[in-house]
């Protein structure tokens, strides 16, 4: 994808500082692919930011439109690979250096996914 259409970017904070951040594209058609790359800061990072960073992409307006997920994750972030998989269905994962490319398919709204 060269030039997506609708980039957007989405950040948690824990009190003033970003600690975790996301970049989101989508096709902009509904029941295309959105694209995400997350990534936390270094350091100490609160458990549960992850997930609640993977949570604020899922729940894009343009996410849920979409069918499919293609992110990005740094391969040692377990928490939010695992929130991936609980928000996905046929979530499949695979390493790519020292990040974890994630391919799955996005639930429909009112029917979420096992998790």
């Amino acid at each position: 994808m060269t030039n997506p259409p609708n980039p957007r970017r989405v950040e948690v904070r824990d009190d003033d500082q970003i600690v975790a951040a996301a970049e989101v594209a989508t096709s902009g058609e509904a029941g295309g692919t959105a694209r995400a790359s997350l990534h936390a800061e270094s350091g100490h990072v609160r458990p549960g930011k992850r997930t609640d960073l993977v949570d604020a992409v899922m729940d894009l307006p343009e996410v849920q439109a979409s069918a499919r997920l293609e992110a990005a994750v740094p391969i040692g972030d377990g928490e939010s690979l695992e929130r991936l998989r609980q928000r996905t269905e046929e979530t499949a994962t695979r390493p790519a250096g020292s990040t974890a490319l994630v391919d799955a398919v996005i639930p429909a709204e009112d029917q979420p996914a096992e998790g």
